[in-house]
């Protein structure tokens, strides 16, 4: 029988379990540098690159180094390191280069990069005044003898294996084996502890990850399991406590649930310590071998009649201002576009024309048939490719999948109404097509009255309810009523008589887990979804237009009109994946579900599926107001 494997995105930061004996782990304190770690421990400096090679790159603050235990060391090697100890001021003069420069001051070009960010996106100008950093020179001559042995990958094993193996994290794993790929292959060679004790995997089980900052209280609403089942099942539990990118042994049937509740935005610009150039490619439908260029009212005309090119010209509007956006942080992108010409033939050409295998991400295409084949091109290489605005057809384990899925806006709204401390009634209206979402609804809400909508002679459904339908449907209070159809005529007829019910003993309060095109019909009055506050789960929220700084402002400024959806879409998607990447290693790795991100009109938060790729789980719940205006619904 095939098992299911629960494995989430790994964080960067890492710990070990007691029973590997052989290491230690350690929290970087502000200040600190290797050399005081390394003497704090009894360690060389060697010692610790050694486990932590990344740290020869860059050391930052809450960074979790893998420290070794002296008895499993002897001192045979010798490695010299620096520490930062000042600036100096550099002018820049006339045919200056910064390879010149480094040469001048012997350091590294990165080096002069890293301590004037500006430098990432801008070229160097004369007259310009950077800071040179001043380091001081360490030699170590001691290293690791038997802190580590080779470890051959078997068939069917994944990374979060081996790292259960040695009781490890997948972190620290990747930590040992620098620049290891994303999908291990029988027979690779990799870096692990040199145990004995190595742990057995029970296909009787299931396997899971723990993510960044998610504690017991997240575990218990996520896996259903408390402290204590777990500690049963994870003995280390007990004595090295929950720590991230631990892999738990949980019970078989046991599943990953979203997260619920409110998840704290995470603001990346705070966080921006990978400012290489970003690659990425952007694939949408132009068709423009269709375009007279010679001719402009026809070019006008196309624009207007193909829905297509006009979705794609707003969308690459949003993706220039966002790499716009993104130079004026420090984040350089090189951007290339493509015009798949909505063809699979064309997509083709285009993998076959173009190496993507460095690239850091690829947007698109729009179509789902499309992006199924750019991903399966990729897949190999791990590339990031994320589905704009539609849902894609598989999604594979580099997809990204941008619009949440039907059951996390269902479960949004059914939470909101629960989150109401206020004593609620609930009322649930259904035609006989939507008894699946009705009955579900009346399984949250057991108290809640249950009306269908009536049926003609021939029993078919006629979509209508009567007066006495409701009857003694209402409380003093407040009332939720749940509208759930896709017919025109039974939300005219609903929302009409629930505006002749309402009275200042009845608030009543319109919602439904999916806002179809019949809410929008030409015979809803707008002004009776306004009067029943209308709530609804939506992937995105309308644009702050009063915001002094917004996104709405310099677009109308630069193009000279305001943003529709699909340009604030681009903007929002394009500019939050150069800030993931900028924030971490790679996408995946920014990309756990602990991660939350809100812009223009869109937000984004991740999770991974037990065998596939990432999906949105960010949800707005939205409602109308008083002035016939969509905004986020607060309680």
């Amino acid at each position: 029988m095939k098992k299911l494997i629960l494995v989430c995105l790994i964080t960067l930061s890492c710990s070990l379990f007691a029973n590997a004996q052989k290491f230690k782990s350690h929290t970087v304190k502000q200040g600190e540098t290797i050399e005081i770690i390394a003497k704090k421990y009894q360690v060389s400096v060697s010692d610790i690159y050694t486990l932590n090679p990344d740290a020869k790159k860059k050391l930052t603050t809450n960074t979790v180094l893998i420290i070794p235990n002296t008895s499993n060391l002897s001192s045979n090697a010798s490695v010299e390191t620096k520490e930062l100890i000042g600036y100096e001021t550099h002018k820049v003069r006339r045919k200056e280069t910064l390879y010149s420069i480094s040469k001048e001051y012997r350091i590294e070009i990165e080096d002069i990069k890293k301590h004037n960010k500006s430098l990432y996106a801008d070229n160097l100008k004369k007259g310009d005044k950077i800071r040179i950093p001043r380091y001081k020179t360490f030699v170590s001559n001691v290293k690791p003898s038997n802190s580590l042995k080779t470890y051959e990958v078997q068939p069917k094993e994944g990374k979060w294996r081996v790292a259960y193996k040695f009781g490890i994290s997948v972190a620290e794993l990747e930590t040992l084996n620098p620049g290891m790929n994303e999908v291990l292959q029988p027979g690779e060679l990799v870096n692990v502890p040199n145990t004995a004790d190595e742990k057995v995997i029970d296909d009787n089980f299931n396997y899971y990850t723990v993510q960044k900052s998610e504690g017991y209280y997240r575990l218990k609403v996520k896996l259903g399991l408390t402290q204590e089942q777990l500690e049963k099942l994870n003995p280390e539990l007990k004595s090295d406590g929950l720590k991230d990118g631990m892999v738990l042994k949980v019970p078989q049937t046991t599943q990953v649930g979203e997260i619920k509740g409110k998840v704290e935005e995470t603001i990346l610009t705070n966080n921006l310590n990978n400012l290489k150039t970003k690659q990425i490619a952007v694939m949408l439908p132009f068709r423009l071998s269709r375009v007279d260029t010679d001719s402009v009212p026809e070019a006008k005309d196309l624009i207007k009649t193909d829905r297509r090119l006009s979705v794609s010209l707003d969308f690459h509007s949003g993706v220039l201002m966002a790499v716009d956006s993104a130079k004026q942080l420090g984040i350089s992108t090189k951007l290339k576009v493509f015009d798949t010409e909505d063809q699979l033939s064309e997509v083709s050409k285009i993998l076959n024309s173009n190496d993507f295998s460095e690239y850091d991400a690829v947007i698109g295409p729009l179509m789902a048939n499309n992006l199924d084949r750019v991903a399966r091109a990729l897949e190999n290489d791990m590339v990031p490719v994320i589905s704009p605005i539609t849902k894609p057809d598989q999604l594979l384990a580099n997809v990204f999948q941008t619009i949440p899925e039907t059951q996390m806006l269902e479960n949004a709204i059914i939470n909101f109404v629960k989150s109401d401390s206020l004593k609620r009634n609930v009322v649930i209206i259904a035609d006989h097509s939507h008894s699946a979402i009705s009955n579900r609804l009346k399984s949250e809400f057991a108290g809640a009255k249950q009306v269908f909508s009536r049926k003609n002679k021939t029993g078919n459904d006629a979509f209508y309810i009567m007066a006495s339908d409701l009857s003694g449907a209402f409380a003093s209070g407040k009332n939720y009523v749940f509208l759930e159809t896709a017919n025109e005529a039974l939300v005219s007829t609903v929302t009409s008589m629930l505006n002749g019910l309402t009275n200042k003993n009845q608030d009543i309060i319109l919602v439904s887990t999916n806002k179809t095109e019949a809410f929008e019909g030409t015979n809803v009055s707008n002004y009776h979804l306004a009067n029943l506050k209308f709530h609804y789960p939506s992937p995105n929220k309308s644009s702050n237009y009063e915001q002094p700084d917004s996104f709405v402002k310099a677009y109308k400024k630069k193009y000279g009109i305001e943003p529709n959806k699909f340009a604030a879409r681009g903007f929002d998607l394009t500019l939050d994946v150069l800030l993931r990447l900028a924030s971490d290693e790679n996408l995946y790795k920014a990309s756990t579900n602990a991660i939350e991100t809100k812009y223009s009109e869109n937000k984004f938060r991740y999770s991974k599926k037990l065998s596939g790729g990432y999906y949105n789980e960010a949800v707005y719940i939205v409602k109308y107001t008083s002035d016939l205006t969509i905004e986020e619904a607060k309680l």
